[in-house]
């Protein structure tokens, strides 16, 4: 399960463990050719929790984190921002990436 957050959850989630933050919008081509691995990942993956930022609705958030091009994902540990992966990227590396910092 993919978890929608926003400027009230945004920060109570990133900050509990292992956190995976996909920036995206809805009229993004690459945006919609990576959920689908993110929504895999997130169904084979444990201990980690795995969100999405519209950053069309929340412009702020994506500001804060300097996105510049999406999807970009994100990973936090405990609140602390650990790696970023922009671009369409495949499942194995953003599992590889996940591992790297559990």
């Amino acid at each position: 399960m993919v978890t929608e957050l926003n400027a009230n959850n945004f920060f109570s989630t990133i900050d509990k463990g292992l956190v995976l933050v996909d920036f995206w919008a809805p009229w993004c081509g690459p945006c919609r050719m990576l959920s689908p691995v993110v929504e895999e990942l997130a169904g084979e993956v444990k201990d980690v929790t795995f969100a999405k930022v519209n950053v069309d609705e929340h412009p702020e958030l994506a500001s804060k984190y300097y996105i510049m091009s999406i999807p970009t994902l994100m990973i936090f540990k405990n609140g602390e921002h650990k790696d970023t992966l922009v671009g369409v990227v495949p499942k194995t590396t953003i599992a590889a990436k996940l591992n790297a910092v559990m």
